[in-house]
């Protein structure tokens, strides 16, 4: 059911407390991760057969290469034009976006003359993980491998499962050789995570693993974080939405069951308004609306499980602090004046402010990257960025004159932590 709450109802706790790693899926995820590593290519395709249901050798694991623009232009010819311009228009906004928020090199002098600062290099090779159970996530494919791309890494490995027929949807294919991979594989949930992680003779290791994915993909993830590098540890999508009574409880209705639509049942839908009145609007609004959508039953079992919240606060300022504690994957502030309220946000994944902004231009073509934190982690991890597929590299370039000026205090921590070659490294430079 779909309850309406006061600020401090223990009931909000209660639905904050988003359950951590579901034990079926982490010993799971270590029985065919220890296989894989041990067995190779041949434990991919017994995983395959038995998860996904397609016998496949693994010789037909990889479906694709990096395509030529003539290749390209070939497989748009065979899809749907409006579909294909849907793609070239998001991977066009999340380049820009991507482009523009790339860390640039800096330097500052030392106090002698020196130079100190950082630059960043890509990384060679990486993985992407693209959902494709309930849906094949097109939009995912333009959210993950354009990021690296853009970072500059030459190697992309995209997977992604591709079911019974072990074809894999024409449109996610042509998304993520638009966007830049390299490499596409048919192979989904954790044998994919397994086979990126610890390499095969079919695909070769990654250095990183991104990508969202479902409690099985989770925890492969988690499980191979140090033989890899992974952006984050995701679960099922959620949305709060924080509203003064300025936005149509219509739209903010469609806003909430955009989220809970995904389908695995544990997904989360969090409003807060500033008056029982709107609060009432807004439920009547997501139960009429519910009753029209092609994933009803998946909404209902959102539904059931008590995923939908709706909290009276007595302001906005209030109702942020809500929402803060919540901390959500995406977060909308329908409010007159939302970038101004944009300033409370402490806890988000991806902010979408104003009435105009639902969370789905996010998902699809804004430009910021839909690969987001869930189930509380936003309030210590952030969103996918470019960055996150290149390393990070600081540099001092002392002179004689910065050393001698920082050789007395670099001997007395030598002294304090016993390290005596370390100091001698700068006292033999300088003398005593």
């Amino acid at each position: 059911m779909i309850r309406i709450v006061e600020t401090g109802d223990r009931r909000i706790a209660a639905f904050n407390a988003r359950p951590a790693f579901p034990e079926e899926a982490e010993k799971a995820a270590s029985l065919v991760l220890a296989d894989i590593k041990k067995r190779g290519d041949k434990a991919v395709a017994e995983a395959v057969a038995k998860f996904e249901g397609a016998k496949l050798a693994p010789s037909r694991f990889l479906v694709a290469k990096a395509a030529t623009k003539k290749e390209l232009a070939a497989l748009e010819k065979t899809l749907d034009s409006k579909l294909v311009k849907a793609v070239k228009d998001a991977h066009r906004r999340v380049k820009r976006f991507s482009e523009a928020s790339l860390r640039k090199p800096w330097s500052i002098e030392t106090p002698k003359g020196g130079v100190e600062g950082e630059f960043y290099t890509p990384m060679d090779r990486v993985g992407v993980y693209i959902p494709g159970g309930t849906a094949p996530l097109a939009s995912t494919s333009i959210h993950t491998v354009t990021l690296a791309k853009v970072a500059g890494v030459r190697e992309i490995v995209a997977c992604t499962p591709a079911g019974k027929s072990g074809e894999v949807n024409s449109i996610l294919l042509y998304a993520l050789l638009l966007a830049g991979a390299t490499e596409v594989y048919r192979v989904g949930g954790i044998q994919a995570i397994g086979m990126m992680a610890f390499g095969t003779k079919t695909c070769r290791k990654v250095q990183k693993i991104a990508g969202p994915g479902n409690a099985f993909v989770t925890a492969a993830k988690r499980q191979v974080y140090g033989h890899v590098a992974i952006d984050q540890v995701a679960g099922p999508s959620e949305i709060a939405v924080l509203s003064d009574g300025s936005v149509n409880p219509q739209w903010i209705a469609a806003d909430l069951l955009s989220q809970a639509e995904h389908g695995s049942g544990y997904e989360k839908s969090l409003c807060v308004c500033t008056s029982k009145k709107e609060a009432e609007a807004v439920k009547a609004a997501v139960l009429e609306q519910t009753k029209s959508l092609a994933r009803r039953e998946l909404v209902e079992r959102v539904i059931a499980k008590d995923g939908i919240l709706i909290v009276v606060a007595k302001s906005v300022k209030e109702g942020m602090d809500v929402v803060n504690a919540f901390a959500p994957e995406h977060f909308e502030i329908m409010t007159k004046n939302a970038l101004k309220d944009l300033k409370g946000t402490k806890s988000a994944g991806a902010v979408f402010a104003g009435a105009w902004t639902p969370e789905s231009a996010g998902d699809f073509v804004a430009g910021p990257s839909h690969v987001l934190p869930t189930g509380g982690a936003a309030n210590m991890f952030n969103g996918l960025t470019p960055d996150d597929f290149r390393k990070r590299h600081s540099y001092v370039s002392f002179t004689e004159g910065d050393l001698r000026e920082t050789a007395k205090s670099i001997e007395a921590f030598a002294a304090i932590e016993g390290l005596g070659a370390h100091g001698r490294a700068a006292t033999i430079r300088v003398g005593k």
